[in-house]
């Protein structure tokens, strides 16, 4: 456990500053601090969505029930990913400090404070951050708590289902509401009064976003209302019968040790 929470902290900090590094120094490039922050932290937050995505679809496509199978990619990539979202902290107020010395750069002998600064990014970016926060404090303690049917559990399921469908479900009607004020036009008239090209984006990004919602209240309703899809458990070999040792699926999801759970329970 220690281990892979180690290599997270390295990994993420470290891809930062390696790609920081190369964009500051590499011949031809040599950029300023300020850009080569902002593109390093963009590569790394890249670089763990496509990481994430990655062993999502993994587990996914290796488990028969998704909300009731265990996959051991499950938990240790939980662990990797925790340092990203402590990092990710940091490396966002520091892309915020150098836009905003490029936005002040016209008035060199008033620049604002770190303090006013990191207050001013803390409101800003206030849901991104307690995101993160909630990540590291809540989630990923009750996700590496093992028992499944739990109050823990339960509670950190409702909490997940509560901060998705603020932070992403809700954050595109948000944006046509801020527009309209700013704008001065009512809310229903904004998809009207914008190009149709932003309409088509925020479609295709809502899209997924309402599917994967549809996915975590599937998964709510099953974990609250303690229903599940019966199955039938795939035959036992008879080396296993036998007593001895199976050598454990490719795909890293074990039918003994899901038996083994269901006899627990």
């Amino acid at each position: 456990m220690l281990s892979i929470l180690a290599a997270g902290s390295i990994f993420f900090p470290g891809l930062f500053l390696l790609s920081k590094r190369c964009l500051k120094h590499f011949p031809g490039l040599k950029w300023s601090e300020g850009d080569a922050v902002i593109v390093s932290a963009r590569l790394v937050s890249s670089i763990q969505a496509i990481m994430a995505s990655s062993a999502g679809y993994i587990i996914a496509t290796s488990c028969n029930d998704i909300i009731e199978d265990q996959h051991w990619l499950t938990s240790t990539y939980i662990l990797f990913a925790v340092p990203y979202f402590v990092y990710d902290i940091y490396a966002m107020f520091m892309c915020y400090w150098y836009k905003l010395q490029v936005k002040g750069h016209e008035d060199e002998h008033d620049p604002k404070p770190l303090g006013a600064a990191l207050t001013s990014y803390l409101r800003r970016e206030f849901l991104m951050v307690l995101h993160h926060v909630v990540m590291v404090t809540v989630c990923f303690p009750v996700s590496v708590y093992k028992q499944q049917h739990t109050l823990l559990h339960k509670v950190n399921g409702g909490l997940m289902l509560i901060t998705f469908f603020i932070c992403r479900v809700l954050l595109f009607p948000y944006l046509y509401y801020a527009y309209g004020r700013y704008a001065s036009i009512p809310f229903y008239m904004v998809p009207f009064s914008v190009p149709w090209q932003c309409n088509l984006g925020a479609a295709l990004l809502m899209a997924p976003q309402v599917y994967w919602f549809s996915l975590i209240c599937r998964g709510a309703f099953r974990l609250f209302t303690g229903s599940s899809r019966s199955r039938r458990l795939p035959p036992v070999a008879k080396a296993d019968v036998d007593g001895s040792a199976l050598s454990p699926p490719a795909n890293g999801y074990s039918a003994r040790e899901r038996e083994q759970e269901t006899d627990t329970h």
